[in-house]
């Protein structure tokens, strides 16, 4: 388990796809990204990823809320200069820190997720470690789908899953299914 401070700061931001939690850590480095409809699970795997801790509220830095204004607004990049963290399992770190590799615009299987990290037959595990991410959008499980093209899990909801990848134009128009995220 990863040293983590007692104490994180959480402030509320509004997107289009709902409220979104921030944690951070008190050098300002992103530690939790999830939506309010979802805030025990985020408690959950903050819990499990730190053990105790403490939530404030407080602003995050201004770079994260400003990184991700400029995504929600088409500039899809911005949330790679986002500083984060997480603690988890070698395998799972593995898994998260190649979903920030992936461009926006583009989807991978979970297959091929598997074979880019050099372990071919773990795509359950890696479903399992893209499903344990604590920091959506900035580590853009989104992003991941089935080996038949179709949107599978998302932390956040598949209504999110979907908006967030036809806001990146990383799947057509007639995915638009007109449910609440939809555009």
């Amino acid at each position: 388990m990863q040293p983590m401070p007692k104490t994180l700061t959480l402030e509320h931001m509004p997107s289009p796809i709902g409220t979104i939690k921030l944690v951070t850590d008190e050098t300002g480095t992103l530690r939790a990204l999830d939506f309010d409809d979802y805030e025990e699970r985020m408690l959950r795997l903050l819990r499990v990823h730190y053990g105790d801790f403490a939530l404030k509220r407080a602003p995050v830095p201004g770079q994260i809320r400003q990184a991700l204004q400029a995504y929600f607004e088409g500039e899809f990049a911005a949330i790679t200069a986002i500083a984060c963290a997480t603690a988890g399992s070698d395998f799972q770190r593995s898994v998260w820190a190649m979903l920030r590799e992936i461009p926006p615009g583009i989807t991978w299987t979970y297959g091929e997720l598997a074979r880019r990290l050099g372990t071919p037959s773990a795509s359950r595990a890696v479903g399992l470690a893209n499903g344990a991410n604590p920091i959506g959008i900035v580590v853009p499980c989104h992003r991941v789908i089935g080996a038949n093209g179709k949107l599978t899990g998302y932390g956040g909801g598949l209504p999110r899953k979907r908006w967030l990848l036809l806001h990146e134009r990383a799947l057509p128009a007639e995915e638009e299914t007109g449910d609440l995220f939809s555009r």
